[in-house]
Order: structure tokens, then sequence, then C-alpha cells
């Protein structure tokens, strides 16, 4: 028996039936089948992982199997085809035991997560420049202090209620800070509370009687009189003028004609018309009924309570009252005039100059124009 050195040494002789010449290098057939078994299970592993180690593998173990059966029908044994089956049983080993540890090593890495993602990383603000100016305060703005609330007492002829009281509306938005507090009635009857120190800061009179009167007192702020308005008398009656008045001439005869009393003015604007019509006598007064104030006669004109009334044609326009005449031209001679003034004595000057500069304005104007006043050209 031969005994060979290294690797191929066997180390027991073969004792099969087939001779020992058939087997090169006396390798044992067990041996040979134990290596191509193991090939075969290392090619399948290397399908698995890698097709490029099956390509290899494959190759490898045909070409050992083809290389061993042309050993084995040689008589004798060739030496470099046995080193030829050696050398591609060794790539065959090394490819499939590599496909195997890449296989193995695949297997220990991480399962793959699926993409998140992530947020986005914080926009960071440049740094201010080391030589940037610097930037100025902003400017606070100038706070104006509140005005201070004042009530303004207006006392205000009766003819004037509904005038005055449009204009405090539009007046609130000018100076919203005062509030306009009106006393109406007939100029007459103001004027006596006036003179009885009852508290007034603005005078607003239906003639230049009343206001004459406090003037020649002292009781006026110097410099605050001007003429506010201008009015017309008028003849009126009630709806339907069941009595068929038409004229002043009609009403010197009507059975009951209401006229303001002799303090009034709208009463002494009368007066001085039928006077000088010549028919202011007792006979006349016998029939007339007079009332406190211009609202009182509308009133009753309205309700039918008389036959006819003098009255405003501002007053008539507001209570829908139905002129019927004018005065006759030349029995009035005194224009119906509404002066203004501030009194002397008031608490509230700077408030009551600022009220009558605004009784002034076209938009106060507008106001008294839509109700049948007009607007002296001599103020």
């Amino acid at each position: 028996m031969t005994v060979w050195p290294g690797w191929m040494n066997t180390g027991t002789p073969f004792t099969g039936s087939m001779p020992e010449t058939a087997w090169p290098f006396r390798l044992r057939r067990e041996h040979y089948e134990r290596v191509t078994l193991v090939v075969a299970h290392l090619r399948w592993f290397a399908f698995i992982g890698k097709p490029l180690f099956i390509i290899i593998g494959g190759c490898s173990v045909k070409i050992i199997t083809f290389l061993g059966g042309y050993i084995t029908v040689q008589k004798k044994p060739n030496k470099l085809l046995a080193i030829a089956l050696a050398l591609f049983m060794m790539v065959a080993i090394t490819a499939c035991g590599k496909g195997a540890s890449d296989d193995s090593a695949a297997s220990t890495l991480p399962d793959p997560q699926p993409p998140s993602r992530s947020p986005a990383p914080e926009q960071s603000q440049p740094p201010a420049s080391v030589h940037a100016p610097p930037t100025e305060p902003a400017s606070v703005p100038e706070l104006t202090p509140a005005l201070e609330p004042v009530e303004l007492i207006v006392f205000g002829a009766a003819s004037m209620t509904e005038t005055l009281n449009e204009i405090a509306v539009l007046y609130a938005s000018i100076a919203p800070n005062v509030t306009l507090i009106f006393n109406f009635d007939s100029s007459g009857t103001l004027l006596t509370q006036i003179q009885e120190s009852a508290e007034c800061d603005v005078f607003i009179s239906a003639a230049q009687r009343q206001m004459n009167v406090l003037d020649d007192a002292g009781s006026l702020l110097a410099g605050t009189r001007f003429n506010l308005v201008e009015n017309k008398v008028a003849l009126v009656v009630p709806s339907g003028n069941p009595a068929n008045i038409h004229s002043f001439e009609d009403a010197a005869n009507a059975s009951l004609i209401a006229l303001g009393n002799s303090d009034v003015p709208v009463g002494q604007y009368s007066e001085e018309i039928f006077t000088n019509m010549g028919v202011w006598n007792d006979d006349f007064l016998s029939r007339v009924t007079l009332g406190g104030n211009v609202k009182e006669v509308t009133t009753w004109v309205s309700e039918g309570a008389v036959d006819c009334g003098v009255v405003y044609a501002t007053d008539a326009f507001s209570a829908e009252l139905e002129i019927v005449a004018d005065a006759p031209e030349g029995t009035l001679q005194t224009p119906v005039v509404y002066p203004a003034a501030a009194i002397a004595d008031t608490e509230n000057a700077d408030a009551a100059r600022a009220f009558l500069d605004y009784l002034k304005t076209p938009d106060a104007a507008s106001v008294f124009q839509s109700v049948g006043f007009t607007i002296p050209q001599m103020r």
C-alpha cells in the first residue's frame, strides 16, 4: 500500500471490489461520494444566496464528475488530471461556502423599515450683523387727552323743537363729549325762567323782543348774539277746512280762532297783523282762544277744535297742516327773526360758543331750510 503525504493521505487502503489502480492517489471512493454530496448540498445554498456562485459551483461539480469518471476508466492514473480535479473541488467548496456565508450574513441584517418623513430642520436665523446700525425705537403716538363731558343747557323757542333735536344728533358726531339738554317753550316763558336765575347756557328766541330784554340787562355773553333763522306767519285750517276759511279776512269773521297769547312771539305777530287789518277789537277777541305757545295752537287746529289758527309756516309743515294764506302784504312790519346767544353767567362758555358756531354751518342750515326756515342775509 502506498501512503501519500499531506491532505491526500487516507491512512487506510481501499478494500472494495474495485481494483486499487482505478482510484488516483489511493483516494477512497466513499470520500469522493461524501465530497460530491457536500458539494451538491452547498450548491443549493449557493442557488438561494448568489446566482454567480451557482454557476461557479455547478460548473465545478460537473467538471469534477467528468474528470473523476475519466480518471476512473483509465488504466494508469494521470497525475495532471488528478491535480485539476482537486483544484476544481477547492473552487466549488470555496464558492459554495462564500454563498452560504453571504446568506447567513444577510439573514442577520435588521429588517428594513419603511422610510419615515423626518422633521425638517429648523431654519436658523442669520446672525445679526455686528456692524448693523441701531434701529430707532418706534414712535409712540401722542394720545389726545379725553375731553371732559359737558352738559349744555339750551333754551329754545317751541317752534324749533324738531329742528334742534335733529341737529343734536349731528352735533354728537362733532362733539361727542357734549350732551345737549333742551328746554322748549314760548320765548316769553323762557325769558322769565332766565330772569329768575334758571340754569341756562344758550338762548334761542322766536323774536327779537325777548332777546333785547336780556341784552339790555347785560345778561348775554359778549360777541355771541346773532340772527339764526327767519320764519313766516301763516293761517292754517283743520283737515277738510269745514269752516271754509281761505284768507285772513275770513279768519276775522270765524266763529273760533286760535292765537298765541301776548307774551308768545307768534301771538305778538298775530296781534300786529289783525291790528293793521283794523279788526283787533272786543268782538274779534271774543272769538279768540289763546295758547301758551305755538305748539298749543297747532294742536287745536290739528284736532279741529277751532276753525283756524295763526302759526309759523315751519310749525304748519311739521304738523302737516294746510296753509290757506300768508299775512297780507304790509300788515306785518316786524321781521320774524330768531336770534341766538349765550348767557353771560354760563359755566360752559367755550362749549356754548362752539355750539353757536355749529348752528351757522351748512349742515345746520340744511336742517333749518328743510322745514321752511330761511337763513338771514345779515346775521
